[in-house]
């Protein structure tokens, strides 16, 4: 297998699987984050005047 950042060989044994190194991880999710990546599908519609959902016990 080959890390998908660098494409050096990964064993299935290494630390960082799929990933060759713990850099080549937190690039990847750098991608993510900054949406370089993304899940294709429809848009999920925003409704500004919503009020922001909380989970249950959850208090400020």
């Amino acid at each position: 297998m080959r890390c998908p950042i660098c494409k050096k060989d990964v064993r299935l044994t290494d630390p960082f699987m799929p990933f060759c190194s713990e850099r080549c991880k937190l690039l990847d999710l750098g991608n993510w984050a900054s949406e370089k990546y993304v899940i294709p599908g429809p848009q999920a519609e925003i409704d500004p005047d919503a009020a922001p959902e909380r989970e249950p016990g959850v208090e400020d």
